[in-house]
């Protein structure tokens, strides 16, 4: 009898939802869902908890209902990390390399990242992710991979990433709190798990720049030649255009959240002149507002955070490098119209995500929404694949090479 590998859990912990993910490796590669769950977000603003208890109890829900649904219990998950207090930023590091003869070894390379990684951070800053971009070897740059190379100097290029300790460390407690344990390098930035989800190999390769729109801030990610150049995140999100409309049109903040969706599902651009029902504050009737109405509130705000957005690629340096242009992932990015108005602001290509690589599921995924959520979980999938890799060792690969692909 074959025993079933342990499931790979994802949580995503945002500012208007929380969702937990359950998932296998399936045989093919994908990923095979079972079990998803959703509570409702509370104790959360701008990706930064306010509320401890409030969160924790959202987090329960969401792993009770995914835990119902796959006939498992969860003790172990990956978590997003976002919002207004993550920072990028590019490193370098050099070594010697220990034996020129024998070229480059791994333990080289890991001396490199890790000399790399030595900046000095302020005592505030948790360090999420370092990530190579390329090598250097005495006079040869540009080098993906320099293991078995031969050289005397060793230079690595990184991208760091890094939270807020006091964020980061609430978002851990809260979780911790659920009776959750987060692994080794659990705290994934969402941004990077969206594009883990969302992005293909050519897109990666040819430069893109990949937006998540979430509720409480816009986390952007920079690819070119399949490594990650530069993160930022914009302190504006999908809340932001609920509360203009509330404001805008006198209606509680549920009713403005139903009209702003009822604009997603039209480009303002093309559609037909309409109208919708709004209701008002208080026991004022409701009114009659045209969707030229509510395009008026929006399209400001959507103007400026793409301008922002413009100004954070112009500061990467590689807005004339998006060979593949722009991709949008979030709750935000279901927005009809603001793909086209991203396109004719930035002057890119742009797509709206769903996230790739799904085993046939009865959870409909296939939404922008989702793509930090899977993310997550294929992110864990691909860690705990390195992880299996280091373990084997060299008698352990030989062993998989002689059991075949399904070692």
């Amino acid at each position: 009898m074959v025993t079933r590998e342990q499931p790979i859990v994802g949580i995503d912990v945002g500012s208007s939802k929380t969702c937990a993910l359950i998932g296998y490796a399936s045989e093919a590669g994908n990923l095979e869902i079972a079990g998803f769950g959703v509570g409702e977000s509370k104790g959360w603003r701008k990706g930064i908890i306010v509320n401890l208890d409030a969160a924790v109890l959202a987090i329960k829900k969401a792993v009770e209902v995914a835990e119902g649904a796959a006939g498992v219990a969860v003790d172990s998950a990956y978590i997003g990390v976002g919002g207004p207090h993550i920072r990028g930023v590019n490193a370098q590091g050099a070594t010697l390399v220990a034996n020129r003869a024998r070229g480059v070894t791994q333990e080289d390379i890991r001396q490199a990242v890790r000399a790399a990684q030595g900046v000095a951070l302020p005592p505030d800053r948790e360090l999420l992710h370092v990530l190579p971009q390329e090598f250097s070897l005495d006079s040869q740059d540009g080098i993906r991979d320099p293991l078995g190379m031969v050289g005397t100097r060793l230079e690595a290029n990184v991208h760091l990433i890094t939270a807020s300790t006091s964020a980061w460390q609430n978002v851990v407690n809260a979780v911790n709190k659920a009776g959750i344990e987060i692994p080794e390098g659990g705290t994934v930035f969402e941004a990077l798990a969206s594009a883990e989800a969302s992005l293909s190999t050519d897109e990666r390769e040819l430069g893109v720049a990949m937006v998540d729109l979430g509720a409480g801030s816009t986390d952007l990610i920079v690819y070119s030649h399949r490594t990650v150049r530069y993160t930022a995140s914009i302190p504006i999100g999908g809340d932001h255009f609920t509360n203009d409309i509330a404001v805008g049109l006198c209606t509680p903040i549920p009713e403005a959240e139903k009209m702003k969706r009822a604009w997603g599902q039209r480009d303002p651009s093309q559609s037909e002149p309409g109208a919708l029902e709004v209701q008002s504050v208080g026991e004022r009737p409701a009114r009659v507002v045209s969707y030229a109405k509510l395009n008026e509130i929006i399209e400001p705000r959507a103007l400026e955070l793409l301008e922002l957005i413009g100004a954070e690629l112009r500061r990467s340096g590689y807005l004339d490098q998006l060979g593949a242009g722009m991709v949008l992932t979030g709750g935000g990015a279901r927005l009809g119209g603001f793909a086209r108005l991203a396109e004719l602001t930035l002057c890119l290509p742009v797509r709206v995500a769903r996230p790739l690589g799904l085993e046939k599921t009865r959870v409909d995924l296939a939404d922008p929404a989702y793509c930090t959520l899977v993310g997550l979980v294929a992110y864990g999938k691909r860690m705990r694949l390195l992880r299996d890799s280091r373990n084997k060792g060299l008698v352990g690969k030989l062993w998989g090479a002689l059991r075949g692909p399904m070692a």
